[in-house]
């Protein structure tokens, strides 16, 4: 299981651009619903908690859009978003 059993295919191959933004759209939403815990906190444990919500939900929203039915949705309502062009 190496390099070479990797599909030359994949959307990530083939467009790393849209990965790129999906990810980060993934993050800003992540830290923006952290927000608050972050700003209330004013020392390192305080700001540990709003770091972990913050990742929490980026990950939730990452798996979210991997669902094949809501990558379908993305190409209707947010194409910038959906893993492949519209073709």
């Amino acid at each position: 299981m190496g390099r070479d059993n990797l599909r030359d295919d994949a959307s990530q191959v083939r467009y790393p651009w849209r990965a790129t933004v999906r990810t980060v759209f993934q993050l800003v939403v992540g830290v923006a619903t952290a927000m608050p815990a972050i700003i209330a906190a004013s020392g390192l444990p305080e700001t540990a908690a709003g770091v972990g919500v913050a990742l929490a939900v980026s990950a939730a929203i990452t798996r979210v859009m991997a669902i094949p039915a809501v990558d379908t949705a993305l190409r209707v309502w947010a194409p910038w978003l959906a893993a492949e062009p519209k073709e």
